[in-house]
């Protein structure tokens, strides 16, 4: 089974209508336990592992900071050409219907950290018009950055000499529920899957 699944897929095989639950991404293991004196095997999906960043404000953020928290992340990077305006602008259209509620978080990591300091991501936050702490834009060491959003995101984050501003990453919304499993992908281009991110977002606060 391929490690990278297109967006554009994962929104048609799983779609959810009312009263359903969100599916659950990524390779799972099986795991055996007994249950009332019978062996039941079941699937085990993969978690966001513990990580630490640094924030917009220059202060360490951790997998700790999100417990109990569903949560957006997406990658991207400040002098971006492409598709990162777009994304920015569309994920601050999700944070301005839920950037009151107290159990809903985003997190949008640099994948070009030597550029993006925390300086560099405030005045990002605030051309956005974004403040408080729920939307955390993180920085830290180059590898770990991508280590994250390719091994357990499902993403692409990385140098690309060949791609616009020299860096190529995933257009992705990762949605993770409090448990740090994802629930879902949507592309952060296209307003039909930020609609549904929105939508899905309220699903998983029902779910939980």
């Amino acid at each position: 089974m391929k490690k990278y699944i297109s967006v554009a897929l994962l929104t048609l095989l799983w779609a959810c209508g009312p009263g359903e639950k969100l599916p659950y991404l990524g390779e799972p293991e099986t795991v055996t336990k007994v249950v009332d004196g019978k062996e039941v095997t079941e699937p085990k999906y993969p978690v966001i592992p513990p990580f630490q960043f640094t924030n917009q404000d220059g202060k360490p953020v951790t997998e700790r900071d999100l417990t109990g928290k569903i949560y957006v992340a997406d990658f991207f990077f400040a002098t971006c050409p492409t598709i990162c305006p777009v994304m920015s602008r569309n994920l601050k259209l999700v944070w301005d219907v839920y950037k009151d509620a107290p159990d809903v978080r985003f997190v949008s990591h640099t994948i070009d950290p030597d550029h993006d300091t925390p300086a560099v991501l405030k005045a990002y936050a605030n051309d956005l018009g974004v403040t408080g702490q729920n939307w955390q834009f993180l920085t830290g060491d180059r590898e770990k950055i991508y280590e994250i959003g390719e091994k357990h995101y499902l993403v692409t984050a990385g140098k690309d000499s060949t791609a616009p501003g020299g860096y190529i990453h995933s257009g992705a919304f990762v949605l993770i529920d409090k448990q740090r499993h994802i629930r879902g992908m949507y592309d952060g281009t296209k307003k039909e899957d930020v609609d549904k991110l929105i939508a899905d977002i309220k699903i998983l606060q029902s779910e939980e």
